[in-house]
């Protein structure tokens, strides 16, 4: 490529990828202010309710999102049988999937039912304990409402069409707010006492249920779908042998974002072992850095859209190109949005919390969640590029070792001092970031490496098939 025909390659993918990115982002970001709502209601509700809103987040993550990713490979299936014009068999694909995500939910809402093996690592005193129990309830309630609602998004970003999905995300929001506030904080007008982090979770649990129904009924009714027939029409039977192939992709895809997500998430539970203060800060840092990480989650999906429909309409090396070019922007963004926080960080964290104590243990925490959010971003949009190629074991390996050995293992190393001569620096919630910040680091290493392997060995197999083509 020359180096004229770079930047307005560049400039074409990028026209591409964000059209599809910004509403996924505007999505996202509306799905994690249910959290932010819920964290800026509690935080000024009690520093218990906070506590516990923390530790059962970090639960009910470690559920959700591992049978969030397993049900989310319906987007690389639909999106290569979108690009080869397979249209009829995507639709039916969707159908399976529905299945799938009813079949997690109840093994999900039992898990988040009985919480007992994960709340144990926590050590929680009795009150805690109670009040995290009564929101994980709740939250068992509303998973196959989840699920069901991923379904959907999945189908829609796979087929380039997120505008619908983030329409319903915001109107989600919308009653979220108003919902969460009643329930939170009481309207003794109306009888209704303060339910602290319990409120949270029944709001939550309404609002999924509703999102769910309303994605429903635009399945059955829009004319959009009559060219996937799902138009007016009823559920699939199961269809074992799509069923097989959803999963052998599906499981090591959950697997995969489990444990990205429970490195995290795990921080949550081990540092509530340091006591309410410093889990009540790390909670603050953890939210401002999830908001942060929308934008590579967006530019990830939309990546991964193009990648995998140029899969399927057989232009492998369009699909190289759209991978790094998109690696490439969305790690520029992180850096641009990370140096922006960071110049910021007293009066963002503020709008938090007024708790001089957890202000200033929050604080020390910013410039490691900068250089976390950077490498965030570029693990997560090469592990997106690499879904959409329907490689999704390596990733698995990748996060095994780099992020629950280095990241988790590690922080527990530095935190509680497991290892002699530990700076005094990096004891409690610092060592934690420190340790999870050079996993990313690692992680991020490890599945480019193995982009830039693959991509080499497409490019050598294309290039073996030309003399035979001709």
């Amino acid at each position: 490529m020359s180096a004229r025909a770079a930047p307005s390659a560049l400039a074409r993918n990028a026209s591409r990828i964000l059209p599809l990115a910004w509403p996924i982002f505007i999505g996202q970001l509306s799905v994690l202010a249910f959290a932010t709502v819920d964290t800026l209601l509690v935080a000024r509700h009690s520093a218990e309710d906070l506590a516990a809103l923390a530790v059962g987040s970090a639960a009910y993550v470690t559920v959700f999102v591992g049978f969030m990713g397993i049900v989310l490979a319906l987007s690389p299936i639909v999106g290569q049988l979108f690009g080869s014009g397979q249209l009829k068999q995507a639709g039916r694909q969707l159908h399976q999937a529905v299945w799938v995500a009813l079949g997690l939910s109840l093994l999900g809402s039992l898990l988040l039912s009985f919480p007992g093996p994960i709340l144990a690592l926590a050590q929680l005193g009795v009150e805690v304990d109670t009040k995290v129990r009564s929101y994980l309830m709740a939250l068992a309630l509303s998973l196959p409402a989840s699920l069901l609602f991923t379904v959907y998004r999945g189908f829609n970003t796979a087929v380039s069409r997120p505008k619908a999905v983030m329409v319903l995300q915001l109107c989600g929001l919308a009653l979220k707010i108003p919902l969460s506030w009643a329930l939170v904080t009481g309207v003794p007008a109306l009888g209704l006492p303060p339910l602290g982090v319990l409120g949270c979770g029944i709001s939550t649990c309404v609002v999924m249920w509703l999102q769910a129904g309303l994605a429903a009924a635009q399945l059955w009714r829009d004319p959009y779908y009559q060219r996937f027939e799902l138009h007016g029409r009823r559920l699939d039977r199961p269809d074992f042998k799509a069923l097989r192939e959803h999963l052998r992709l599906g499981l090591p895809m959950g697997l995969a974002i489990l444990v990205e997500v429970t490195a995290f998430a795990f921080m949550a539970i081990f540092i509530a072992r340091l006591g309410t203060t410093s889990v009540a800060a790390h909670q603050l840092v953890a939210n401002l850095v999830s908001i942060l990480f929308m934008a590579p989650l967006a530019l990830g999906s939309a990546i991964s859209t193009l990648v995998a429909q140029s899969l399927g309409a057989d232009q492998p090396e369009e699909a190289r190109q759209l991978g790094w070019h998109g690696l490439g922007i969305g790690t520029a963004l992180a850096m641009l949005m990370g140096a922006v926080v960071f110049a910021l960080r007293e009066p963002v964290l503020r709008l938090y919390t007024a708790d001089p104590v957890v202000l200033a243990i929050a604080l020390s925490l910013v410039t490691w969640m900068v250089v976390f959010h950077v490498f965030d971003a570029v693990q997560t949009i090469a592990a997106f590029v690499l879904r959409a190629h329907k490689v999704a074991v390596v990733p698995v390996l990748v996060y095994v070792a780099a992020l629950w050995g280095v990241g988790l293992l590690g922080g527990c190393a530095l935190a509680f001092a497991w290892l002699p001569g530990v700076p005094q620096h990096l004891l409690g919630a610092p060592g934690f970031w420190a340790a999870s910040t050079l996993g990313l680091v690692l992680a991020s290493l490890g599945l480019c490496a193995f982009m830039f392997w693959l991509g080499r060995a497409q490019g050598k197999a294309l290039r073996a098939a030309l003399p035979a083509a001709r």
